[in-house]
């Protein structure tokens, strides 16, 4: 038996209207359009500023971490210590890595997490050669029982002219 073309494209009609509505469904249930930075100064119900002095001040327009939910935004990090404001002086890429991730760790913490909440990296290395020396101190901080999934690139040139920048993504 044959089936008309009107059939056909009805019933496929029927199958990308359910994809679609299921694809509605889904988008809506992780935060839709709403999610979309905000165009006012106010904060978004569905997602939360976290800030701390024990971190360096952001030096632009963007967040030390956005909470959305159980998950925990972390921009990236550059190892600028707190108090002085300033990289120090000669800081070799272990020293620069270890302070990085201290000041991850103190955005973690303003959001009531830690470590071993993190469940993504990203690292930016101003020169891949270092990455030996890196993982070395980064593995003191995360270890190898579980540590969170990772992209490491080489980039032209990290602000401040730093070895090393690393944001993360936690999970409650």
């Amino acid at each position: 038996m044959q089936t008309s073309k009107q059939d056909r494209w009805g019933s496929g009609r029927r199958r990308g209207v359910a994809a679609l509505a299921a694809t509605a469904a889904l988008f809506l249930a992780l935060g839709g359009a709403s999610a979309v930075a905000e165009t006012t100064d106010q904060q978004s119900p569905r997602h939360r500023v976290v800030a701390t002095p024990d971190a360096p001040a952001a030096i632009g327009p963007y967040s030390q971490g956005i909470s959305a939910g159980n998950l925990t935004f972390v921009s990236g990090q550059l190892p600028i210590d707190p108090r002085t404001g300033a990289i120090p002086a000669g800081a070799s890429v272990e020293e620069q890595t270890r302070q990085v991730l201290r000041n991850v760790e103190a955005v973690l913490k303003a959001d009531g997490m830690s470590l071993s909440h993190v469940v993504s990296t990203t690292v930016y290395l101003a020169d891949l050669d270092d990455f030996a020396r890196f993982n070395a101190a980064y593995a003191e901080f995360f270890g190898s029982a579980a540590p969170p999934a990772r992209a490491t690139v080489e980039v032209a040139r990290v602000p401040r002219d730093a070895k090393v920048e690393i944001s993360a993504i936690a999970v409650r």
